[in-house]
């Protein structure tokens, strides 16, 4: 049972990835995410994993380009819906390439975290997967989340502190500026 999981970054792949291996997936790691800003956040996310999934000889497809035009272009007057859009992109992304490369089955190493919209993603990664002749596959994998923070710290990762996208960015680091 061979699958394409979409990384986001290192410490929600640690966990992810175990979990979908302990239920007899063949993994290939998938690393797209146009979302990511600045370039230096995405430079070391990319770092970080690159050097995680070689140490954990997990097999590891890249999109290197720094694609943030893509994601502005579809969030710039969205917001309210910019993690819908965003999910959309990776996903329908990651369902093409595991077409491209006759992998079954899809999955995203978002569903570790409790921040995320778990309902969207199951019904975009669905549709994404469908539109492609794939499976998403669905694991709550939110349980493990704390599991996954600590043996990011453990191992030393980078964790970063927002999702990765401008605005969860500002709404981040702006908020304790306005208090």
């Amino acid at each position: 049972m061979e699958m394409l999981l979409h990384i986001c970054c290192a410490p929600c792949c640690t966990v992810s990835h175990t979990h979908f291996k302990d239920l007899g997936y063949d993994v290939t790691g998938y690393f797209y995410n146009p979302n990511i800003h600045p370039y230096k956040e995405f430079e070391k996310r990319l770092e970080t994993l690159k050097k995680y999934c070689k140490e954990k000889e997990i097999p590891l497809l890249v999109e290197n380009r720094y694609l943030l035009d893509l994601f502005l272009k579809e969030t710039v007057f969205n917001q309210e819906d910019r993690c819908g859009h965003c999910y959309r992109m990776r996903l329908s992304e990651t369902a093409r390439i595991a077409e491209e490369k006759g992998l079954p089955y899809i999955s995203s190493t978002l569903l570790i975290s409790p921040y995320q919209d778990h309902e969207l993603l199951k019904k975009i990664g669905r549709e994404s997967a469908q539109r492609h002749g794939r499976v998403f596959i669905y694991q709550d994998l939110r349980p493990f989340f704390k599991e996954s923070a600590a043996l990011s710290r453990e191992k030393g990762l980078y964790r970063q502190p927002y999702c990765g996208c401008i605005y969860s960015e500002r709404e981040r680091y702006y908020k304790r500026v306005q208090t």
